[in-house]
């Protein structure tokens, strides 16, 4: 039987209930009990959902590694090295740490280098640029600033990881430094004994950072790393050397690795 009800502030929906009271005024009682009732339930549930978003935050949040921020200065002899070591030192930087070059400039250290890096715990790193006059670096040991001269990229970058480690430990994962694509093979076949067993080299193209002879070798296969050892043979052009960069070929021998192919990558792996 079809009924019309008045007085009504919003719509029904379809399947609620009515219930028919003796009274206009218990009819009130009962919506505003209903009401009450349903905010209360409202306001548990978003109280719920916000403390199991709290939980989940703060799960995530120790489970998550904290960053470690590494300041760092760099001084150089051109612009062009600045620019090289400082991107070389950012292929350091993982989830865990976070190599930063907070100023980097062509020329000899100075009082506003040592300043610097006193406020905010960097160290200096020098690259073919001539000592601090005696003032500097006796400002420098008492401020316990750490300045170290360097040469060679991949000397640094052993140094840097060291320093990681001195500032951050327990936090240093293995980071890539280079990566060589396998061009073609050879192979060295041991005449006797005493000559040593059989070699397989690996003719190699840096096609990206670079390799050195303490670095650890990974050989990926579809993406997959499967075998992982130690450089024993760098050479290039028939000389051995101690590391070699990005777009140079290189002979690489791997320690008891000899299942590899053409085409297949070596990723080289610092810690």
């Amino acid at each position: 039987m079809p009924v019309e009800i008045e007085g009504l502030k919003v719509l029904p929906m379809a399947s609620d209930d009515i219930v028919v009271v003796e009274s206009e005024e218990r009819a009130r009682m009962l919506s505003e009990g209903r009401k009450k009732k349903f905010e209360k339930d409202r306001l548990m549930k978003l109280e719920e959902e916000r403390t199991k978003t709290s939980e989940s935050e703060e799960e995530e949040e120790e489970t998550k590694p904290k960053l470690v921020e590494v300041p760092m200065i760099v001084r150089a002899d051109v612009q062009g090295t600045v620019q090289a070591v400082s991107d070389s030192v950012k292929n350091l930087n993982s989830s865990q740490v976070f190599v930063k070059v907070v100023h980097a400039r062509v020329g000899p250290i100075s009082q506003s280098d040592i300043d610097m890096a006193q406020a905010c715990g960097a160290c200096i790193v020098r690259f073919n640029v001539r000592d601090p006059p005696s003032s500097i670096a006796l400002v420098a040991t008492q401020a316990k600033v750490k300045i170290k001269l360097h040469r060679l990229i991949y000397h640094i970058l052993d140094y840097i990881g060291n320093f990681i480690v001195e500032k951050a430990p327990g936090t240093l994962e293995t980071q890539i430094a280079g990566e060589a694509q396998v061009l073609n093979i050879f192979e060295l076949k041991g005449r006797s004994k005493a000559k040593g067993d059989d070699v397989r080299i690996a003719g190699c193209r840096m096609i990206d950072g670079l390799v050195t002879k303490s670095s650890t070798l990974r050989l990926l296969r579809s993406g997959e790393v499967v075998f992982e050892g130690l450089c024993a043979s760098l050479k290039r052009e028939k000389q051995d050397v101690e590391a070699v960069g990005k777009g140079n070929d290189c002979g690489l021998v791997i320690k008891d690795c000899f299942d590899f192919h053409v085409e297949m990558l070596f990723n080289a792996w610092y810690k």
